[in-house]
């Protein structure tokens, strides 16, 4: 008896309570004189189930009973749902695995569990934004790729437009914001592919070599401090007022570094940005309350921009 086939066999007998060889044959695709074969597997191998004769007469699970298939205590299935569930744009693997697990819980269990998944929304797009979550072409391929830790030649394409294919060594993928990303060991060391831009998978069979001591987690972290520093290269030091903190946090977040006060009260933060322009734009509305100190540049920007203003709100009577 397959083991596939002896779990679904005891799901139905959960969900219908009672059943005859004639409906287990029809739900699970096989003979009648191999459903009533696999009841009796059930029954010999000690599992509570009798059968009954006669008119009415059918096979269940002696006075109920529920075999909790899945191993998870209630708290650990009600979390696994308020993680899983609310991923509307998931594989459908993941929903065809939530519903199976669904039935394989017994019934106290179930519909908190159930309930949990359609009581959370997930919604990734920042305020004023429109964009919404979408599954790349190739996601479903890499996720396998990645599970069963085999090599791939990768179709790709790079933000130029130029295409080329590669033998890449998928170590993990990551979700920032809504863009998927696959980190991969290449012939020129660790490498990150936006998944929206892989134009082929091709598993070649052959398996992935990690490196020793690789941690996906980590690996992730220096990718995004490493793009963070190549996208906010300019850099400013100021010293600022204590009550603008807040705010600077606020505008500028992980793009500030913050020194300890000094004896007059005021702060030494560090700022970065894309451009000089566009930090001394952001720090323009602060005043005197944000007083910049290098580089020099940013000065002579910050003392011209208000001399703009100067002329525009007090013109020369």
């Amino acid at each position: 008896m397959r083991a596939d086939r002896l779990i679904a066999l005891l799901l139905l007998l959960q969900r219908r309570q009672r059943v005859t060889a004639a409906e287990v044959a029809v739900e699970l695709e096989v003979s009648e004189r191999t459903a009533r074969r696999d009841l009796e597997a059930l029954a010999t191998a000690g599992l509570p189930v009798y059968s009954e004769r006669g008119r009415g007469g059918g096979w269940q699970l002696i006075g109920g009973a529920r075999t909790d298939l899945s191993g998870l205590s209630a708290d650990e299935a009600r979390a696994l749902f308020l993680v899983a569930g609310p991923q509307v744009h998931a594989a459908p693997a993941l929903r065809t695995a939530l519903r199976k697990l669904a039935q394989a819980l017994p019934e106290p269990m179930r519909s908190p569990a159930e309930g949990a998944a359609s009581r959370v929304l997930v919604d990734p797009a920042r305020w004023g934004e429109a964009r919404s979550p979408s599954r790349p072409h190739h996601l479903g391929r890499l996720e396998a790729a990645v599970a069963d830790a085999v090599q791939v030649n990768l179709g790709y394409k790079d933000r130029a437009g130029n295409e080329s294919v590669r033998v890449v060594h998928p170590l993990g993928l990551a979700l920032k914001g809504t863009t998927w990303y696959l980190l991969a060991g290449t012939c020129e060391g660790l490498r990150t592919f936006k998944v929206s831009r892989v134009t082929s998978v091709e598993p070649n069979g052959k398996p992935v070599e990690r490196p020793q001591g690789f941690d996906l987690a980590e690996a992730w972290r220096q990718v995004v401090r490493d793009v963070d520093q190549l996208r906010n290269s300019a850099q400013v030091e100021a010293l600022a007022e204590p009550e603008v903190m807040g705010q600077l946090r606020c505008i500028f977040q992980n793009r500030l570094t913050v020194g300890p006060p000094l004896d007059s009260g005021r702060v030494p933060v560090r700022l970065r940005g894309r451009a000089l322009a566009a930090v001394v734009f952001e720090l323009a509305g602060f005043g005197r309350r944000v007083e910049v100190l290098s580089p020099i540049e940013a000065r002579d920007q910050l003392r011209d921009l208000g001399a703009e203003l100067v002329d525009v709100y007090c013109p020369a009577r």
